[in-house]
């Protein structure tokens, strides 16, 4: 079943892409008393996760924060070592990188696809969401090849 605006986020773990290397986390510690914003992309390094969607939430980063976003977290289906060099490539310190390398964060969200005709296998899809304390407020999930509802300006006309 997907995850649906009001529910809570899956208590699952997730590696952080920490300064001195990876760091587990579990996801109902990390969202809890925050409010994020939360990007899901198909791949770090992607063309489009890379040309795109990482870049708007870095470049909207203090508009987000100004309109009471505490954290912003991108989540792909990678270990936590492709997702730091993608933030140390095209990233920045307002964005936290939470690998999800199993695909077990984005199977508990009911929100994966299958990359397999790409030879990516099965991976998160494209989405957006505002975490509030751990629950779901705004959920966007993308058709398959879109990017609208998922991007950081869209996300800024919820808040």
């Amino acid at each position: 079943m997907t995850i649906s605006v009001g529910d809570r986020i899956p208590d699952v773990k997730l590696v952080k892409a920490g300064e001195s290397g990876p760091e587990a986390v579990q996801s109902a510690d990390y969202f809890a008393g925050k409010k994020v914003a939360l990007f899901s992309v198909p791949g770090a390094f992607t063309p489009t996760c890379s040309a795109r969607h990482l870049p708007g939430y870095v470049d909207k980063a203090g508009d987000l924060k100004s309109k009471g976003i505490d954290e912003i977290a991108c989540t792909a289906v990678n270990d936590a070592f492709v997702m730091s060099a993608w933030n140390k490539a095209a990233g920045s310190e307002d964005v936290t990188m939470l690998a999800d390398g199993n695909g077990e964060f984005a199977d508990a969200l009911g929100l994966t696809m299958d990359g397999s005709g790409f030879g990516l296998g099965k991976r998160g899809q494209r989405f957006s969401m505002i975490v509030n304390d751990g629950v779901v407020e705004e959920l966007n999930v993308e058709a398959p090849g879109d990017f609208s509802v998922s991007s950081a300006e869209y996300m800024l006309e919820q808040l």
